[in-house]
């Protein structure tokens, strides 16, 4: 099936039930679906022929989702595009990626002018919401266009979409997403989160990565998408409680901005029925909080861009095992593989290793990325002894649920010990004072390298330096207990709010002439 096929099918069960809604725009799926029509057929008109490279560059919005559609229609390939990255970092993926087609908000109007100049294979600039800028007017473009079904043919391996490869180093890699891949995530969701009624979808995390992803999977069942442009955590409470909303995803760190809003307890929450976090470690401290407020909700999805959303998931379920002495260990896993994908632990050499030993997690199935966009090198790179490596360091629990320890390339090697943060970190997250925190690895004349703590602290919170050293000596011990500890206004993060801790990291290694 078609991406778009999906979206059809949510039309087919209720055409009147609102299908996009944010601060300004109320649309049913009949409504959605005649203007995705017409911007398809437009699109043709253009002469954007089928394969063609589109991007919508806006924050969260409804006619940015439709548009998104309306490229699906026609057969062109969707870059999905942050509106909070820089410019820089922007040109770059739409040139890499071959982009012609923009369509963008008048928000952006100065920076479209940039990539005007940056992008010289962008052929059309369409603007979303407004005349009289560099780009065409939307409801210019579409006026007077057919209301019916291109019907672009397609196949399985069809391309579908092309992601930005995550994390925080290097230049983004355009990841390949066919129809097969959609598919998988299709069937994966909705294996792992059955429903019984229409959803009711927040999406708060900007569109061109996971909420974006879920919208459309959601679509396939009818689900309603409440749109906000940005996160706030008083507009998310309020907005569960007044919307009725059933499923949500945010980041980590989002987790913890709304954990800390003061009036987080005084809002109603029973519609949630999947409170999803993925992206980066989740404190287990911080988990059991929102398990006591938000509910048994909570559900953790595993992936990258390369194999995205559903390599594993630890269901609500799987989170009611606070007390248990063999399964609360649980809570720090990120589940058991899913259906279509294999997810296994493996050494350098190519060896698959047994429970409970540590290595590089791999990953085959239909969720796997074709490739890399135009850079056959990194894909081969990421595919030896025919397996997907993900860069993460984890194992496998004899029941089969996945923990990751560490990313590969962040290990520290202190004093010839192996040392991975993200163990740290958890148990500096457990600390009441502490809002986010970043372990690296800095230079040190007697270990090669030393392990420090960078902490954010909630508002109004206040520790010193022992504190921390003290409780990771007693949890950890001295090896990986932290040499030193730094407290930051702010720590640094990435657009989707991952903590840049290779930025964090450099900074102590400026001056160095090694970086390890």
């Amino acid at each position: 099936m078609r991406v778009i096929d999906y979206f059809d099918r949510g039309v087919a069960l209720d055409p009147e039930r609102t299908c996009l809604k944010d601060s300004r725009i109320s649309r049913s799926y009949a409504d959605v679906q005649e203007r995705n029509y017409r911007i398809a057929n437009a699109l043709i008109r253009m002469v954007v022929k089928p394969q063609a490279k589109g991007a919508v560059f806006s924050s969260n919005a409804v006619p940015a989702f439709e548009c998104c559609l309306g490229m699906l229609r026609a057969g062109v390939v969707w870059v999905p595009l942050n509106a909070k990255n820089e410019v820089k970092e922007n040109a770059y993926i739409l040139d890499n990626c071959d982009v012609e087609v923009l369509f963008y908000h008048s928000e952006f109007e100065e920076k479209a002018g940039e990539f005007a100049k940056l992008c010289p294979k962008i052929r059309h600039f369409i603007c979303i919401d407004k005349s009289g800028g560099r780009g065409v007017y939307l409801e210019d473009l579409i006026e007077g266009e057919e209301s019916t079904d291109p019907d672009i043919p397609s196949d399985q391996d069809t391309l579908a979409s092309i992601f930005s490869s995550g994390g925080t180093t290097g230049l983004p890699k355009g990841v390949l997403w066919s129809n097969r891949i959609w598919d998988a995530m299709i069937t994966a969701f909705y294996t792992t989160m059955p429903m019984k009624k229409p959803p009711v979808h927040l999406v708060v995390a900007p569109m061109s990565h996971a909420a974006g992803v879920l919208a459309i999977l959601s679509m396939a069942n009818g689900g309603t998408q409440v749109i906000l442009p940005q996160f706030d955590a008083e507009m998310v409470a309020k907005t569960i409680e007044s919307e009725g909303v059933t499923h949500l995803f945010l980041p980590p760190t989002a987790i913890y901005m709304l954990l800390a809003y003061p009036d987080v307890k005084k809002y109603e929450y029973s519609s949630l029925e999947h409170f999803i976090y993925a992206a980066a470690p989740m404190s287990v401290d911080k988990l059991k909080e929102c398990l006591d407020i938000f509910g048994p909700v909570m559900s953790q999805s595993f992936g990258q861009a390369e194999a995205p959303m559903f390599c594993t998931y630890l269901s609500p379920q799987d989170h009611l095992v606070i007390g248990s002495n063999t399964k609360e260990k649980r809570l720090a896993s990120c589940g058991r593989q899913t259906l279509q994908t294999r997810v296994r632990i493996m050494d350098d050499e190519g060896n698959l290793l047994p429970p409970n030993e540590r290595g590089e997690i791999v990953v085959k199935g239909n969720l796997v990325m074709t490739g890399y966009y135009k850079n056959p090198e990194a894909t081969a790179e990421v595919s030896t002894f025919d397996w997907h490596h993900t860069g993460d360091i984890g194992y496998i629990d004899e029941d089969g649920y996945v923990y990751i320890v560490d990313r590969k390339k962040d290990m520290i090697i202190t004093g010839g010990f192996n040392v991975y943060p993200s163990e740290i970190e958890q148990v500096i997250w457990g600390h009441p004072s502490v809002q986010d925190c970043a372990v690296v690895g800095v230079p040190d004349e007697k270990w090669g390298e030393a392990v420090k703590a960078v902490i954010e602290l909630k508002p109004g919170c206040t520790l010193e330096e022992e504190e921390i050293i003290n409780l990771c000596k007693k949890n950890l011990g001295s090896v990986k207990a932290p040499k030193s500890v730094e407290i930051w206004k702010s720590l640094p993060r990435t657009p989707v709010g991952k903590v840049r801790k290779k930025d964090i990291r450099t900074s102590y290694w400026t001056d160095k002439e090694r970086a390890i």
